[in-house]
């Protein structure tokens, strides 16, 4: 039989990590047209936005997924 002290040192310990946040990642190039901000024509960039849950740095789940362009000078985006 165990000492009492040993008994109530045992125990189990969980460690959990996890993460919540938004991630924009780049789809490339968009298409050719005029800011309504800045009103500068250049080339616009395509990125997809999403929310994300992760558990152990691995994705475990994404919603509210949204694409776009975004003006290269000044950052403006546009629904795609």
């Amino acid at each position: 039989m165990w000492p009492p002290s040993a008994v109530r040192t045992l125990g189990v310990v969980f460690f959990f990590l996890f993460g919540y946040g938004a991630k924009q990642k780049y789809l490339g190039a968009g298409q050719v047209r005029t800011c309504p901000r800045c009103h500068n024509t250049t080339q616009w960039n395509r990125m997809r936005e999403f929310k994300q849950f992760t558990l152990f740095f691995v994705p475990v789940a994404r919603w509210q997924r949204r694409e776009f362009e975004v003006c290269g000078i000044c950052g403006t985006a546009v629904p795609a």
